[in-house]
C-alpha cells in the first residue's frame, strides 16, 4: 500500500522529501509539461533490473491481462517457453542461494551474527521477484507473534518503501492516460514520489482546477506481466501438490481467488469505485476517514484521490483506533460483507486529528449474507462449547464435507478448544485457535474455500497489527459483544434459528446462555464507546434489555420471555400454594423438577430485568446452604428463591424508564401483562387437566 506521510519534509530522508513544485516554471519537456526529474529517479529500480524481460508483452498481450483468467494466461505463456522456464530458473536460484546461506550460517555457527543481514537479503530478493511475492510478504509482516522482530523490521519495510521506479516514465505514463500535459492537470506536484509499493507509487499535487491537494498513484510498469506469469507457477505448484494428496483444501481454487483479487487491484478505476462504496457504508463510523476519489482523473493505470495527513498506525501507540479499526473490519464483514481484504499496516494511517485513515481500495472482498451468517454462529457456538452445532456450522461454511463424521468431529473440537474456551472469551486468542485446529483440519479433510482464505488472511492481519501495540490484545475477544448484540437483534431467519436453538437445549431454556449474550452485548464493544456500561447501572441496562425485545420485529424474542416467565410465575404460584399450606403432616411439596427449574429461571429473569443486580447469586446461595452436607429439600429452595426474588421497590426503576422509551416499545411493555396473563391461565388450566385424567 502507499503511504501519505503527515508531513513531506518531517517524515521522510532527505532524498525523497516531497517538493511541490510549481509546474510552468520548471523547465520544458514532452507535451510541453514541466518536470524535474531527479537522478535517483532516472535510476532503474531493482524489479526492472532483475525481472525486466518480463514486460516484453505484445499490446495485445498486454490489453488481455486486464482481468485473471488461468485458460488465457496458459495460452500465453505456452508461446513463451523460454521466459517461464527462465522465470522458473530466477524464482529457485533466488532462493535456493539465500536459503543455502541461511543453512551455512547454521553450519558456522554465525547465525545470530547474520540474522540481520539474511533477513535484509531476502527483503531485497522479494522486491527483485516482484509484486507477487512482495504481497505474501507484506501478509506475514503483519504477524508479530509468528516473525522474528528482525525479520518484521524488514519486511514492514515492504509496504510503502519500495524502491521507485523512473519519475519520467511515471509521468509519461499520467500523460498517456489522462490524454493531457501534466502542468494542465496539476499546478503544482512533487518532483519525486512520496511513497512506492509493489504496485505503484505516489505523488503529491494540486489539481489545477480546483487547487485541492491530491495523491496520484501511478502504477508500476510490468507489474500485470509479472504476476500473470507468477500466479501461473503458483497454480501449476498448487496442482502438484493437490495430486500428491498432501492437502485437503482446493489449492488451485485459493490462488485462483487470490490472483482474481490481486488483478482487480492492479485496476485503479475499479479500485476508485470500491473506495467510494467503502466510503459511503462506513465512511460515517465515528473516527474512521474515508478519503475522496477522483475518477474524473483516473484511469485503470492512474488514481488521484484526496490527500490524508498523518503517521502510519504500526508507529504510533494507539490502541483505541485499532480497536476503531477492528469494529470497523467485523462491520465490513458481518454488516455488509464488502471488506477490506488487505488490512496490512501500511494502508492504515493516524490522522493529526486521531482519526484512522483507510488507503488502498484494490483488494476488497464480498462476503455473502448467509456466510456472515454462518461465521456469526460459529463465533456463537464456539463461545458457548456447543460443539456439536459448531461442526455442523463447519459444513454451512463450505469446510467440511457433508459427508464428515459429525460425531467423530465433534470429539476433536471439543479437545481442540475446550482449554481455549474455558479462559473466556476475552482471553481468545485468533491465532491460536487456527494453530490448535491445524492438526483436525488435515485429520477430517477440512477444505479452505476460496473466499475463507481472504477473510481469514484479514482477521489474522488485524489481531497481528493490534498485537504490535498489545501484547496480549484478542481480536475475537474484542469483538464478541457486537457479535452477540447483533444475534440479539437481527431480524435474519438464519440467526434467530440459530438464536431459539442456543437458547433451549433437549428442551430446556438455557437462561445462563441468555444472560451470557445481554451481558457480552451491554459491555463495550470497542473503545468506540467511551463508557463502559457497568452492571451497577441499572437503568441504563434495563433500557438496554427492553430495546433489545420490544421492537415490532422481535417478535420470537417476545414470544421467548413470555413463555419462560408464564412458566416461572406459574411455578411461582405452585411454590406459594405450598408453602402457604405446608406442615408437618403434609411434608411434600407438588413442585415437579420441572417446575424447579422454571422456579429458577423465573429468579434470574426477574433479576435480568431489574437491572442484573442479583443474577448470579441464586446458585450460590442456595449451595451454601447445605454446606454441612444436607440434602436441601425443593420447598426449602423455593422458598430461598421466592425470599431473594427482587422486591416492588427495586423493581420500580423500569417504571422510570418508561418515558425514556420509543412510544412503539412503551405501548409492547404495556401490553406485556395482559399477554402474560392469558398464557398463565392457559397453562394452568393444561397443568389442572393433566393432573387430573393422567
Amino acid at each position: 500500500m502507499l503511504l501519505l506521510p503527515s508531513s513531506p519534509i518531517v517524515s521522510f530522508p532527505a532524498k525523497s522529501r516531497v517538493l511541490l513544485v510549481s509546474a510552468p516554471s520548471l523547465p520544458p519537456r514532452r507535451c510541453n509539461s514541466a518536470v524535474v526529474v531527479s537522478a535517483a529517479s532516472r535510476d532503474v529500480d531493482s524489479f526492472t533490473s532483475k525481472s525486466g524481460y518480463l514486460f516484453s508483452l505484445s499490446a495485445d498481450e498486454t490489453d488481455s491481462l486486464s482481468e485473471y483468467n488461468f485458460s488465457r494466461i496458459n495460452e500465453m505463456y505456452k508461446k513463451k517457453p523460454l521466459i517461464l522456464l527462465r522465470r522458473l530458473a530466477q524464482i529457485g536460484t533466488t532462493f535456493g542461494i539465500w536459503f543455502g546461506l541461511r543453512l551455512a550460517d547454521e553450519a558456522l555457527e554465525r547465525s545470530e551474527k547474520m540474522f540481520k543481514v539474511r533477513a535484509a537479503e531476502l527483503r531485497k530478493l522479494l522486491v527483485e521477484l516482484g509484486p507477487a511475492y512482495v504481497k505474501i510478504a507484506q501478509a506475514v509482516s503483519s504477524r508479530p507473534d509468528l516473525i522474528p522482530p528482525t525479520y518484521l523490521d524488514e519486511l514492514s519495510l515492504l509496504q510503502d518503501q519500495i524502491t521507485p521506479f523512473s519519475t519520467e516514465v511515471a509521468f509519461n505514463m499520467i500523460e498517456d492516460e489522462l490524454g493531457l500535459p501534466i502542468d494542465e492537470l496539476f499546478s503544482e506536484i512533487s518532483p519525486e514520489p512520496v511513497a512506492a509499493a509493489s504496485l505503484g507509487q505516489v505523488y503529491q499535487a494540486r489539481l489545477r482546477r480546483s487547487g485541492k491537494v491530491v495523491a496520484v498513484k501511478v502504477q508500476r510498469p510490468g507489474v500485470r506481466a509479472a504476476i500473470a506469469l507468477d500466479t501461473l507457477i503458483l497454480r501449476y505448484i498448487a496442482g502438484l501438490i493437490k495430486k500428491a494428496g498432501r492437502f485437503n483444501s482446493d489449492l488451485e481454487a485459493v490462488v485462483d481467488e487470490w490472483a482474481t483479487s490481486l488483478f482487480k487491484e492492479m485496476d485503479y478505476l475499479k479500485e476508485a469505485q470500491n473506495g467510494i462504496k467503502f466510503r459511503k457504508l462506513y465512511g460515517s463510523i465515528k473516527d474512521v476517514l474515508v478519503p475522496k476519489m477522483y475518477t474524473e482523473y483516473s484511469t485503470s493505470k492512474v488514481l488521484v484521490m484526496e490527500w490524508v495527513e498523518g503517521q502510519k498506525l504500526a508507529e504510533v501507540n494507539d490502541l483505541y483506533l485499532v480497536e476503531v479499526g477492528v469494529y470497523c473490519s467485523f462491520n465490513q464483514l458481518l454488516e455488509y460483507g464488502f471488506y477490506h481484504a488487505d488490512p496490512h499496516p501500511g494502508n492504515f494511517l493516524r490522522t493529526y486529528d486521531g482519526q484512522l485513515a483507510y488507503l488502498d481500495f484494490g483488494m476488497m472482498g464480498d462476503f455473502r449474507p448467509e456466510l456472515r451468517d454462518g461465521f456469526m454462529e460459529a463465533c456463537l457456538h464456539l463461545v458457548n462449547r456447543d460443539f456439536n452445532a459448531l461442526a455442523k456450522d463447519f459444513v454451512t461454511l463450505g469446510l467440511l464435507p457433508p459427508t464428515a463424521e459429525k460425531g467423530a468431529v465433534t470429539k476433536a473440537l471439543t479437545d481442540v478448544f475446550q482449554d481455549a474456551i474455558s479462559r473466556g472469551v476475552r482471553n481468545i486468542s485468533f491465532g491460536d485457535l487456527l494453530g490448535d485446529l491445524g492438526i483436525t483440519m488435515y485429520k477430517f479433510k477440512f477444505r479452505i474455500p476460496p473466499y475463507f482464505s481472504l477473510v481469514i488472511r484479514s482477521l489474522a492481519v488485524l489481531e497481528g497489527i493490534a498485537i504490535g501495540i498489545s501484547p496480549n490484545y484478542k481480536v475475537l475477544g474484542s469483538t464478541y459483544p457486537w457479535i452477540a448484540r447483533k444475534v440479539l437483534t437481527d431480524s435474519s431467519p438464519q440467526l434467530k434459528s440459530s438464536l431459539q436453538s442456543l437458547l433451549y437445549e433437549e428442551g430446556v431454556f438455557r437462561i445462563d446462555r441468555l444472560e451470557s449474550l445481554l451481558s457480552e452485548s451491554l459491555r463495550t464493544e470497542t473503545a468506540l464507546v467511551q463508557k463502559p456500561v457497568e452492571g451497577s447501572d441499572s437503568k441504563i441496562v434495563m433500557k438496554q434489555i427492553i430495546a433489545f425485545t420490544f421492537t415490532e420485529q422481535d417478535i420470537y424474542k417476545r414470544e421467548i420471555l413470555l413463555r419462560e416467565f408464564a412458566k416461572g410465575l406459574d411455578a411461582f404460584g405452585l411454590a406459594t400454594l405450598d408453602s402457604l399450606t405446608f406442615s408437618s403432616s403434609r411434608p411434600f411439596t407438588s413442585l415437579t423438577e420441572e417446575d424447579m427449574t422454571n422456579l429458577r429461571t423465573f429468579y434470574r429473569l426477574i433479576s435480568l430485568f431489574s437491572g442484573m443486580q442479583k443474577a448470579q447469586s441464586v446458585s450460590t446461595e442456595v449451595r451454601t446452604v447445605s454446606k454441612y452436607g444436607e440434602a436441601i429439600t425443593p420447598l426449602d429452595e423455593a422458598s430461598l428463591i421466592m425470599y431473594q426474588l427482587p422486591s416492588a421497590q427495586e423493581m420500580l426503576p423500569i417504571l422510570s424508564i418508561l418515558p425514556e422509551l420509543p412510544q412503539e416499545s412503551q405501548q409492547r411493555l404495556l401490553q406485556l401483562p395482559g399477554d402474560l396473563v392469558g398464557r398463565l391461565v392457559s397453562r394452568a388450566f393444561a397443568r389442572t387437566i393433566r393432573r387430573i385424567f393422567l
